[in-house]
């Protein structure tokens, strides 16, 4: 069948007669260009005559590594986009290849249809002309798609102006993107981000948060089951990365991921294979994996509770969203955007918000970063019967009230809240992380009423005094999985 992507000129570069004329053919058939080199000497040769689309290159050479080639092609800001093949279960070559400015890697022996839609997907990255032979390669804008992401990412300051571009500069590799953040910074933003701003934008983006899902159950959801592989298992399903065939996969938490499933996500990666449960042969998946987690991923390795060659694998590419705290300057900014967006899910006028109230947000700490934030403001839209938001709105005392006002602590309080042995035991059983714990506690609720009404949201919402939307709100945010519906699907055959 012939290539969907344009005829491209290929570079070959492989010491093994055979293997080369093999790739050759591959892309010949395809309706590309190939020329061959077998050693580091004649590829540099044909580099320095001639612009190429796609340079395919062994790592082992006979008078060198294939890696050399990369860093020169990166050094000197050539076009092409480089492919590497490493040795079977080389990791540490294939991560170092990525590192270097790889596009993508390949492992021995190559899957023929691998090959072809690794060059598939290089082209289609291609988004700038190619330069002259003399000049740096043009960077071009990111798709439509990729601006409209980028846009959702709200703030001026200048660790939000370097994440921007980082994201674009790493959006057009396959290299595994690791994010980390603490809660509430926006880390799928900047993985929805990444993958609108990728040549991989028309294909699907598959959010999953590893936390959530039962470990009973968290193979055939990574990796799909037959039927009959196990007690409830009534027809075939696909697993994510089926489902994400052709885009990306979001691994949320990937912190909390379980170390025997650790285990079989390293193999996936490395093989880009996958066996579905009940099922005797593996299919191949074309899927580019960016994880995020606000855990502290060495300390993990540390203490033997995260693999080393899978943090290894996954922290190719790393990027860091920055803490509300870190960037105050654009919490006005930010606030106005999630009033827009509250108010148009709610079908509502936008409120002002007032400079006191304004003032009040800016004094908090915010732990919970921009989830808090929006949570705050949904809060006070609540609360608010008018066309501005005032600090009362929040439910809270305005800083504006004179302290003359307010009532000293009463003697039993104010005997409370000094140090003591039974105030050190409250504190202990405090959690470090309030958003986290509140967000488990909805969670658990949450669930405990869709189980007793047979997962209908309707009839669970109205249990919990909440409305339809409110409910699905709710359900997308804690990313809680319903039976049947993969990721969490917006539909039920039981709601009305």
């Amino acid at each position: 069948m012939p290539s969907p992507t344009p005829s491209a000129s290929i570079l070959v570069v492989d010491d093994e007669p055979d293997l080369r004329t093999l790739y050759e053919l591959t892309l010949l058939r395809e309706g590309h260009a190939v020329t061959t080199a077998a050693d580091l000497q004649q590829a540099r040769e044909q580099l320095a005559s001639r612009r190429f689309d796609v340079l395919i290159s062994d790592m082992q050479l006979p008078d060198g590594l294939g890696l050399s080639l990369l860093r020169e092609v990166a050094e000197r800001q050539r076009s092409e986009k480089c492919i590497v093949i490493t040795a079977h279960g080389s990791a540490e070559n294939a991560v170092e290849s990525l590192k270097a400015g790889a596009f993508d890697y390949l492992t021995k022996p190559v899957d023929l249809r691998q090959l072809r839609s690794a060059v598939s997907a290089a082209l289609l990255s291609q988004r700038a002309p190619a330069a002259a032979p003399n000049e740096p390669q043009r960077v071009a804008p990111p798709p439509p798609s990729g601006v409209r992401a980028l846009e959702r990412i709200v703030g001026r300051s200048s660790s939000i102006v370097q994440i921007k571009g980082r994201i674009e500069k790493v959006a057009t590799s396959m290299a595994p993107v690791l994010i980390l953040g603490e809660s509430g910074t926006g880390k799928e933003l900047v993985a929805r981000a990444v993958h609108e701003c990728s040549h991989r934008a028309h294909g699907p983006f598959i959010a999953v948060n590893c936390g959530a899902i039962p470990e009973n159950l968290i193979e055939a959801e990574f990796f799909g089951a037959r039927k009959g592989a196990y007690t409830g298992a009534s027809a075939d399903r696909e697993g994510y990365f089926q489902a994400a065939h052709g885009g990306t996969l979001f691994l949320d938490e990937i912190g909390d991921l379980p170390l025997a499933m650790q285990a079989k996500l390293l193999r996936v990666i490395q093989e880009r294979r996958v066996r579905a449960l009940g099922a005797v042969q593996e299919e191949a998946v074309d899927v580019r994996l960016v994880s995020a987690t606000h855990r502290d991923l060495p300390a993990l390795v540390q203490a033997g509770q995260f693999r080393q060659d899978l943090y290894y694998r996954l922290n190719v590419i790393g990027l860091r969203t920055p803490a509300l705290r870190d960037r105050p300057e654009d919490l006005p900014e930010l606030a106005h955007a999630l009033l827009v967006r509250l108010c148009h899910d709610a079908g509502q006028a936008v409120p002002d918000l007032s400079p006191a109230a304004l003032h009040w947000l800016q004094s908090r700490e915010l732990p919970g970063n921009v989830r808090e934030l929006e949570n705050l403001l949904q809060r006070a839209l609540a609360l608010s019967s008018g066309a501005v938001l005032h600090p009362a709105d929040f439910g809270e005392i305005s800083d504006t009230i004179p302290d003359t006002l307010v009532d000293p602590l009463p003697a039993a309080v104010d005997a409370f809240a000094r140090p003591s042995a039974a105030s050190d035991a409250r504190d202990a059983a405090l959690p470090d992380d309030l958003q986290r714990y509140l967000d488990e506690q909805e969670r658990r609720v949450l669930l405990q009423a869709l189980q007793a009404c047979g997962f209908n949201r309707t009839a669970a919402a109205a249990r919990l005094g909440l409305n339809l939307r409110q409910m699905r709100y709710r359900i997308q945010r804690l990313g809680i999985m319903l039976p049947g519906a993969a990721g969490g699907a917006d539909t039920e055959a039981g709601d009305v």
